[in-house]
């Protein structure tokens, strides 16, 4: 199983980049993660046009079956999430998630994906949400391998 997150944008902070790099030791017993980062665009000043050239970067990575972040779509509780990412790997054998930039993705990205989720109506800095996500896909991998770490 190959787990793809597309983010746009790096992480900077070094507490940010320990973290991530915890998740992916520990999901490393589980399946094979890639963190692809592309460029934020914002150097450009017309939202528009950065929303374009980062779309184009996104979908030059998507791969497998594509679940776009995206406030306001369906959530799940952890539990489900992990059913849902079961039901997916049964079907395929890459999965990738899209985290887009600060003035969201492009039509092009919505209609390339397959799936959109939804962690929260609330809207989270993206370093801090690709961690949030590195830890429910590992805290689903954990419920559906029976350990003890989702209470």
């Amino acid at each position: 199983m190959t787990i793809n997150l597309v983010c746009v944008g790096n992480l900077k902070e070094k507490f940010s980049k320990e973290a991530q790099a915890e998740y992916l030791k520990r999901l490393s017993a589980f399946c094979k993660v890639n963190v692809i980062e592309l460029k934020e665009q914002n150097q450009l000043e017309n939202p528009a046009l950065i929303i374009e050239k980062e779309g184009e970067q996104i979908l030059h990575n998507l791969k497998g079956f594509c679940v776009l972040c995206d406030i306001g779509s369906k959530q799940f509780s952890s539990e489900a999430f992990a059913e849902r990412l079961s039901l997916l790997m049964q079907k395929t054998s890459v999965i990738t998630f899209v985290v887009g930039g600060s003035f969201g993705v492009s039509e092009k990205v919505r209609s390339a994906c397959n799936e959109r989720i939804s962690f929260s109506q609330m809207t989270f800095p993206h370093n801090l949400f690709r961690i949030m996500l590195l830890e429910q896909i590992y805290r689903a991998f954990t419920i559906l391998n029976g350990k003890s770490y989702h209470k």
